[in-house]
């Protein structure tokens, strides 16, 4: 019982400090921030609704953070960027950039990362998914082990309708795998902002890993086992099969490899990007939350790199090859100068990006173009 009084102490002290720090807690009776949590990645101006529970070490919520709006939420080591909402559910090793939101009933896992603007209405699950910015989610969603791009503000996205699934899992070899991992729109293009948006009929599916161009439009109902090229309108149906399967029936190593593999060198075109371009501009004064979570969000990246290279690996042992090394830190050098920007002049990253000419534009997407051509030929010869 003094063990219970001396925790239930403690908390109300956390609780309090925060407070005195100018975060906003609806109900304290309500409210629990775990002993783990350093209270110094909590910024002021921060909502906590009742219901809300903060756990882990590496939690972090940027200004104007607001957690719990719709029902209880719990975060555990989940990173939410200035502005960033969870209205209800779980959320666990996520990260939210500016504005990002998740809708109720979430249920979010490891490698997540949602940029700017990017959202979920109520009931998606993501795992290892990476939402580029102004992405948007529908309800009732499961979407892991994808990344998605395209679009070039709240009023032009990428979106995906209701009751959607990425088929991430294949039976085929001993126990199944995972290598399954698809790309709709690609990172090179993609954060670049200016991209035709791509749309993903509701009450559909992807069976990964597929491809999806920008501008194409996928109709409601649609099961996607083919891949859909540029600014194309596609509607798959589904085919009938019965035939004999035999006990050891494995598929062959491509068309899955060179897929894996592109995805692969996708992550780390995107991983220098936040390393070389994104993380360079914050001002060396100021902004502290934000170059914190620009680092969250580069470590989640290089999570999804090892997972991604794991599931690979082991798809590829199976079927009697082993793995290269594939060249993550060997990229060449950004072809822009980025230094950091002065405190009161900073220009926050998306309009930044939207306000490059042409010229540099191009430069940066030749590099990333590179960067993942790079980790496809390693892994290919």
């Amino acid at each position: 019982m003094e063990a219970l009084r001396r925790r239930a102490g403690e908390l109300d002290a956390r609780l309090a400090a925060l407070a005195e720090r100018g975060v906003i807690i609806v109900d304290p009776r309500q409210t629990y921030v775990g002993p783990a949590v350093d209270l110094e990645r909590i910024s002021e101006g921060v909502v906590l609704h009742p219901g809300a529970r903060i756990c882990g070490r590496r939690s972090l919520l940027g200004p104007r953070a607001e957690v719990g709006a719709e029902g209880p939420a719990t975060l555990v080591d989940a990173v939410l960027g200035e502005g960033a909402k969870v209205a209800s559910g779980y959320v666990e090793g996520a990260v939210l950039l500016r504005g990002a939101s998740l809708g109720g009933a979430a249920h979010v896992r490891g490698g997540t990362l949602l940029e700017e603007e990017a959202s979920t209405a109520h009931a998606v699950g993501l795992k290892q998914t990476i939402l580029l910015a102004f992405v948007t989610l529908g309800s009732l969603i499961n979407f892991c082990d994808c990344l998605m791009a395209g679009g070039s503000s709240r009023r032009d996205h990428s979106e995906v309708g209701s009751g959607y699934i990425h088929f991430n899992f294949t039976p085929w070899g001993a126990r199944g795998d995972k290598a399954t991992p698809s790309l709709i729109g690609e990172v090179p293009r993609g954060v670049l902002l200016r991209e035709r948006r791509i749309f993903l009929g509701g009450s559909g599916g992807m069976i990964g890993p597929r491809r999806v161009g920008f501008g194409a439009v996928v109709g409601a109902g649609s099961i996607l086992r083919d891949d859909v090229g540029e600014g194309r309108l596609a509607l798959q149906g589904g085919r009938n099969i019965d035939r004999p399967l035999p006990d050891d029936h494995i598929d062959p190593l491509e068309p899955r490899l060179g897929r894996n593999l592109r995805y692969i060198g996708e992550l780390a075109a995107l991983r220098r990007w936040y390393l070389d371009v994104r993380r360079p501009r914050i001002p060396a004064a100021g902004h502290g939350h934000l170059r914190l979570v620009i680092d969250e969000a580069i470590a989640n990246l290089d999570g999804a790199i090892a997972e991604r290279t794991l599931r690979l690996a082991a798809f590829a042992r199976e079927r009697g090859m082993t793995l290269p090394t594939l060249p993550i830190d060997q990229a060449s050098p950004c072809p822009l100068t980025i230094e950091p920007e002065p405190e009161l002049d900073y220009v926050d990253h998306v309009a930044w990006v939207q306000g490059l000419g042409d010229a540099r534009a191009e430069a940066l997407r030749a590099w990333l173009v590179g960067i993942a051509a790079a980790v496809v030929a390693a892994g290919e010869g």
